[in-house]
């Protein structure tokens, strides 16, 4: 098929096929699993991949099946180097067979929680086949358009060729998918969605039991302080002034608790990026609509028991024992 797209392809910039597996690749007394990925020397091409240090193999080290290797970052630092430049020129094994690493390239992120393209190592394809993973079976086909306006033709042409290629008539579905990065954008933007939906909904039902316990601890108050209500309503306290007093105190509650979640979420956030490797970020205008909240709920929750405390008869509120 890949070989077809690079013949037959008018609207095709390049073509860049892989084979995957997953295996350890060992250096000195280090060793780590990693995905490893037998390409096409035009993957830094095709996937926009930059090369921080060292160098790509070429189509001639692909062509004589070179044991030569590009790392990721994320394979250098789980080797136990500190440094990229390091493990250049250095040997490695994969399945016990000895490669040359001629390159290391630059970070791209983890793009998701289970997918980190830093943590892969790039192999010849022509190698990775004969040599490491032993299968002909080609993963997926990357194709570069030669422009974005030109996405939809490209697209068409793949679909012409390939049908062609696997012989199927006219009206039968493909047998293949054919992908562009709108799609995969599209699915993620989705996946995102129902997430945010679902948190959104979990944030929802906390926010109200906290709002429920912030209430009844309010409530408890006044009881308890029934005879303190009694005393300052004698001594000229207004309603109003009973009531802004027990509010206060229940957003002030709710602001203290909105504290705490904050510097329990940062931290949460901080030991996953430590420890898993995520890029995570607490925004300032995150940290605002946290105390907005909290000071939103002390209000809403808060209202009942200062307007009960508010409506205490100074006389009976005297009396209370």
């Amino acid at each position: 098929d890949a070989k077809a797209l690079v013949d037959r392809g008018e609207k095709i910039a390049a073509v860049q096929p892989e084979i995957n597996g997953n295996l350890q690749v060992q250096f000195l007394n280090k060793n780590t699993n990693t995905s490893i990925v037998g390409t096409t020397s035009n993957y830094p091409e095709v996937r926009k991949y930059e090369i921080e240090t060292g160098r790509f193999f070429t189509n001639t080290e692909d062509q004589t099946r070179q044991r030569v290797a590009v790392l990721g970052p994320t394979v250098v630092a789980n080797l136990g180097l500190q440094s990229n430049d390091a493990i250049v020129g250095e040997q490695i094994r994969i399945r016990g067979i000895q490669f040359t690493v001629v390159g290391v390239f630059k970070s791209k992120g983890q793009a998701s929680a289970f997918s980190n393209p830093d943590d892969q190592i790039l192999l010849p394809v022509q190698t990775a086949r004969f040599r490491v993973l032993g299968t002909n079976r080609v993963r997926s086909i990357s194709v570069l358009a030669p422009s974005e306006e030109e996405i939809p033709e490209t697209m068409g042409d793949i679909q012409k060729i390939l049908r062609r290629e696997h012989k199927l008539r006219a009206g039968k579905d493909d047998d293949f998918q054919i992908r562009n990065q709108s799609d995969f954008l599209n699915t993620l933007g989705e996946t995102t969605a129902v997430f945010s939906l679902l948190l959104a909904g979990i944030a929802a039902v906390s926010l109200v039991v906290g709002g429920i316990g912030i209430m009844n601890i309010m409530l408890v108050s006044v009881t308890e302080r029934t005879r303190e209500i009694g005393v300052r309503k004698a001594l000229g306290a207004t309603k109003m002034n009973i009531l802004f007093q027990f509010l206060i105190e229940a957003v002030v509650l709710c602001l203290l608790g909105g504290m705490i979640g904050i510097m329990v979420g940062a931290g949460g956030a901080m030991a996953f990026s430590k420890f898993f490797g995520w890029s995570t970020e607490v925004g300032l205008s995150s940290v605002i609509v946290a105390f907005g909240f909290s000071a939103f709920v002390g209000v809403v929750f808060g209202v009942y028991p200062a307007r009960r405390a508010a409506g205490l008869d100074p006389i009976v509120a005297l009396r209370y024992e």
